[in-house]
């Protein structure tokens, strides 16, 4: 199937970096995420701030669930002219290189922001 994909190149790929024209590239392939955006459970900033980039060490460092895998396939819009896939194992459990999960993290952020929030309002 990559063979049926458009070719396109790195600085064809970096002029989509605004958050409404705003491509990816994750091994080798080319992903238009622009309508996603505003959905991304991590929030728009860090799709945003890989815009018109290579985007697969920051997407494979947090650990992307099947789901986003299946959710990136359906953005598929192309591949890199000249790429070679990288085929990076992802983690399926969801964990940093230090082994805490990724919800343990989200839920310590929560805590410490609505504390500051609470405390700052008294």
């Amino acid at each position: 199937m990559s063979d049926d994909l458009k070719l396109y190149t790195f600085e064809e790929v970096s002029k989509h970096n605004t958050i409404n024209d705003l491509w990816v590239v994750y091994n080798q392939k080319v992903y238009d995420v622009s309508k996603y955006v505003d959905e991304h459970p991590g929030g728009e900033e860090v799709v945003v701030d890989v815009a018109g980039t290579d985007a697969t060490e920051a997407f494979d460092d947090i650990g992307h669930s099947e789901d986003a895998h299946e959710i990136m396939a359906g953005l598929l819009v192309g591949r890199v002219e000249g790429g070679v896939k990288t085929d990076k194992k992802v983690p399926v459990s969801g964990t940093y290189e230090a082994g805490l999960p990724v919800t343990t993290i989200a839920a310590v952020v929560v805590l410490v922001a609505a504390g500051a929030y609470f405390y700052l309002n008294q």
